[in-house]
């Protein structure tokens, strides 16, 4: 039964045997000694002893975990004895080799150091062997290119430790952290930074310095810590607001895309549309911007707890880089699949196809659009397009992306251009997919009679299907046009202009432009607004009131009161 004692190395806190302390002592005295002549002994020890608590620290299994001698065994193994070198300034020779194997393994950190902003650059060209140039030109490209650099930037900033520590600094370019490289390095920096204030006039310094900070400094330095302190905390409460939010609404949205196909009927995919269209299965599509949105925001969330809570735990390097991983992949999948979407729509393609009316020259054609009333019992319901089922239950796109046009020709008889159009990432693929397009139309007569509505196969994707029509009339023909065609006109203004007030005007073909033959003086055809004013008398008040009413139908009020003095 051996005693244990508690220690502390490093800032961290261990249980370990007498036996093992013992060594552990002896061998950090043995380290002290052979530091004697070292200019920067102290900072040496320091790294020392916070690599020394690191490698201890791997070996816990859990709290209760009690160090031992072959602990420390393993410990001098990888940190090097001592006696084994000489690591007096005045040495000459080189050092031998240990009697530990380096593996070479580097780890990612941030060398602020040397980095430009946040040392991300520089941090991943040692951990990959690259020269940061190369990735800052990489960033730049990602950044103009997708418009993702920024955000990859930040993540990897939140998400990489910084190279604080000399161990840290030896493992981030893959040199084996031992008292030898410790040793070294400290005395790199030392000599740095001795070398940049030797020639520094220190009397004259230090005189400016005393006059000065005894008087304010101590003052100044604490009401600045206190701002700086307090605006930092503001700062990390807004970050936690905006990336709470963030979040929420991310998960939401992504929610409802990777669960909408299993829901009754498809009821939100009806309404929920997303920029990949339906090459992609939405369920992937969800993943995809849950993990590429969502893992930034994430991190986002932590650097301001960070920042609020002081003594806030992080949540470790194997989680923090296997999150980066993650969101690496789900970057590169979205933007190959953005990618690939976008070539699905870079053509358009059509059918064409031409209907003579035979309209007789003293006639009127009367125009209007039907619907169906099991896909939709309104007329003036517009839908990009949603995907419901036939008559027959088969699963098919429904849409109301219909127009008409009226438009002037010199042919003697009226025709109807119907135009089904249609994108894909070919011309042929395009067209061919324009005549799947199932629309129905009648002309009976001076009737004609049009589908508020298209029809398209599932298989055919939803590629913005649409129908177009071209109502091309010879001069003089008149026409009538119900309330339905309001919704479905785009005609040009300054050519046709249809009025809403009612659906019994006749309309005829002029030389310039279509004029309404029966709508009353106050409408004219370019604005159709009517302007009607009442003048009443109430109590010895002359009440006057404005109704002004606009192409959609809309009564607005103006009532002026004006009171008579006597």
């Amino acid at each position: 039964m051996n005693k244990t004692v508690n220690i502390n190395i490093g800032g961290l806190f261990f249980h370990i045997d007498e036996d093992a302390y013992q060594k552990l002592s002896k061998y950090f005295e043995a380290v002290k000694r052979s530091l004697t002549n070292s200019s920067s002994k102290e900072e040496v020890m320091k790294d020392i002893e916070m690599r020394v608590a690191e490698i201890l620290s791997e070996k816990q299994k859990s709290e209760k975990h009690v160090i031992n001698g072959k602990d420390v065994d393993d410990v001098i193994a990888v940190m090097g004895q001592p006696e084994d070198y000489r690591i007096d300034d005045d040495a000459s020779e080189p050092a031998p080799s240990y009697n530990y194997i380096h593996t070479g393994r580097k780890k990612l950190y941030r060398d602020e150091d040397k980095g430009m902003i946040g040392g991300v650059c520089t941090g991943l060209g040692h951990y990959f062997g690259v020269d940061s140039v190369w990735l800052r030109l990489f960033f730049l490209l990602l950044f103009f290119g997708f418009g993702s650099g920024v955000i990859a930037y930040i993540v990897l900033w939140i998400a990489m430790p910084k190279a604080v520590t000399t161990a840290e600094k030896l493992e981030m370019t893959g040199k084996p952290v031992n008292i030898s490289e410790i040793e070294k390095k400290v005395k790199e920096e030392f000599d740095k930074v001795s070398g940049k204030i030797k020639n520094v006039d220190y009397d004259d310094l230090g005189n400016r310095v005393k006059n000065s900070a005894e008087t304010s400094g101590s003052k100044l330095g604490g009401v600045l810590q206190t701002i700086f302190e307090t605006f930092s905390k503001v700062i990390g409460v807004i970050i936690i607001i905006f990336s709470s939010i963030a979040l929420f609404v991310i998960i939401i949205a992504s929610g409802v895309a990777i669960f909408s196909s299993s829901l009754p009927q498809n009821t939100l995919i009806n309404h929920f549309r997303t920029p990949l269209g339906l090459e992609t299965p939405m369920w992937i599509q969800g993943t995809l911007f849950l993990l590429t949105f969502g893992i930034p925001f994430f991190f986002l969330f932590v650097l301001g707890l960070k920042i609020v809570v002081t003594n806030y735990k992080s949540i470790g390097n194997i989680a923090k880089y296997t999150l980066i991983a993650v969101w690496s992949i789900a970057l590169s999948l979205l933007i190959t699949i953005g990618v690939k979407e976008f070539t699905q729509i870079s053509s358009e393609g059509k059918e064409v196809k031409k209907e003579i009316i035979a309209l007789s020259p003293n006639d009127t054609l009367r125009i209007s659009f039907k619907n169906n009333d099991f896909y939709d019992k309104e007329i003036d319901n517009r839908v990009d397009f949603r995907l419901t089922q036939d008559e027959t239950n088969r699963e098919i796109i429904y849409s109301n992306n219909v127009s008409i046009k009226i438009l002037p020709t010199k042919d003697t008889v009226p025709y109807l251009q119907i135009e089904k159009i249609a994108l894909g990432k070919s011309m042929e693929e395009a067209r061919k997919r324009a005549e799947k397009i199932k629309y129905g139309y009648k002309i009976e007569g001076n009737k004609l009679v049009l589908d508020n509505y298209l029809i398209s196969q599932v298989a055919s994707k939803f590629r913005n299907q649409k129908v177009e029509m071209f109502l091309y009339l010879p001069l003089g023909t008149q026409f009538q046009a119900d309330a339905s065609v309001q919704v479905y006109d785009e005609s040009e203004d300054g050519y046709f202009n249809l009025h809403f007030s009612s659906d019994d005007y006749i309309y005829k073909v002029m030389d310039t432009k279509v004029k309404c033959t029966n709508c009353p003086p106050n409408e004219n055809d370019d604005y159709d607004t009517t302007i009607t004013e009442e003048v009443n008398e109430i109590d010895g008040d002359s009440v006057k009131t404005v109704t002004v009413k606009v192409n959609n139908g809309k009564k607005i009020i103006k009532t002026v009161t004006k009171t008579q003095n006597y």
